[in-house]
């Protein structure tokens, strides 16, 4: 069984900084990837949008460069969005529209994840006129959808979490704020976000994960499953099969791939665990394995990998191919430059996948 599909865009995706950057590239190029949206939340953070703006922070116009030079100048596209911060003010975004170089945005909860200690609250860009700048200058505003400073029962319980009250809330009112800004909702994890999303019209899209796709906080929990600790948090049953049912859809057009691959040299550390699975090498053949993909769920597949993204963001999509083949291939490690990283299914003890990729 052989599927030939044009290549991808993975729209959510960490390169992290330093020596080992060409790798991750590399692993991304090498799994059929013709772009890629690459996260903000380095260290410093991107968070200016021009070498020559004041701030310590990287530039959208430096952290291209560093990429491009590491081996992302063989994607067709490469989006490289703006951190939200307490300095991010509308006339930057206009800014930065004006000359292109600003296309998207990203807002983080803060301390929400990774190296998002310099997020900022979502009412304050509601009323700063940050987001009035982008719907008006049509710059595309990515969101972690989950509310901050939530303990115990209310960030992970019985009944609700952080992503559902975010979604029953902030979102209700940002939407009805700006109704002609484009969002997408990143690495959505739950039932409340994909039902959103789909009520929420064409100019609201989300990502989903291979792992939110295929495991749920059992698979997390029984025997410790450092390797799938990421953030947001999988959830139950009941919200893995509301976001592959949303994927599966033929009439999908709002949900995407994105897979959130964050790279980790040393994951399970003295301080706690890394927040990230690393997908990279292995992502299509993991989404594969979610849609049990087969004859009859092609066009679904098609669209969620291949087509929605592109046409969300307004990229072509790509004349050039790769193909998925329904038979074993191995998962090894990935070396770097600075240490081993381990893929999400060997992390899991599945050295082994169902579907080889042919790039």
């Amino acid at each position: 069984m052989n599927y030939t599909l044009p290549k991808w865009y993975d729209l959510h995706v960490h390169f992290r900084q330093g020596e080992a950057i060409g790798d991750y590239i590399r692993a991304h190029l090498d799994m059929g990837c013709a772009g890629a949206l690459a996260m903000p939340n380095t260290k410093p953070p991107v968070a200016k949008v021009f070498e020559a703006d004041d701030g310590d922070c990287w530039s959208i116009e430096g952290y291209r460069d560093q990429l491009m030079k590491a081996g992302a100048n063989a994607f067709e596209h490469l989006l490289t969005p703006l951190y939200l911060t307490k300095d991010t003010d509308a006339s930057m975004i206009a800014s930065g529209a004006e000359k292109r170089l600003l296309q998207c945005a990203k807002y983080y909860p803060p301390h929400g994840t990774t190296n998002a200690d310099h997020g900022y609250p979502l009412q304050k860009f509601m009323e700063n006129g940050v987001f009035e700048a982008m719907q008006d200058n049509g710059v595309i505003l990515n969101i972690h959808g989950e509310e901050h400073g939530l303990s115990g029962e209310q960030y992970f319980g019985q009944n609700s979490n952080a992503e559902d009250t975010f979604y029953s809330t902030h979102m209700v009112e940002l939407r009805e704020k700006f109704p002609k800004l484009k969002i997408v909702c990143e690495h959505i994890t739950t039932k409340t976000a994909a039902d959103f999303v789909a009520r929420s019209g064409d100019n609201i899209g989300a990502t989903i994960t291979p792992q939110h796709l295929l495991y749920t906080v059992a698979d997390l929990l029984q025997g410790l499953k450092y390797h799938l600790y990421c953030l947001p948090l999988v959830k139950f049953e009941e919200d893995r099969k509301s976001l592959l049912s949303s994927a599966l859809s033929e009439n999908n057009t709002q949900f995407f791939a994105g897979t959130d691959s964050a790279p980790h040299t040393e994951k399970a550390t003295e301080c706690g665990c890394a927040a990230g699975c690393f997908t990279g090498l292995i992502a299509p053949q993991l989404y594969a394995q979610a849609f049990d993909l087969n004859d009859s769920n092609l066009n679904a597949f098609k669209s969620f990998l291949c087509l929605n993204g592109a046409n969300f963001y307004d990229l072509n999509v790509p004349k050039e191919t790769f193909t998925l083949e329904k038979k074993p291939s191995q998962v090894t490690a990935l070396e770097t430059s600075v240490g081993s990283v381990t893929p999400l299914s060997l992390g899991l003890g599945q050295d082994t996948l169902d579907w080889t990729i042919k790039v």
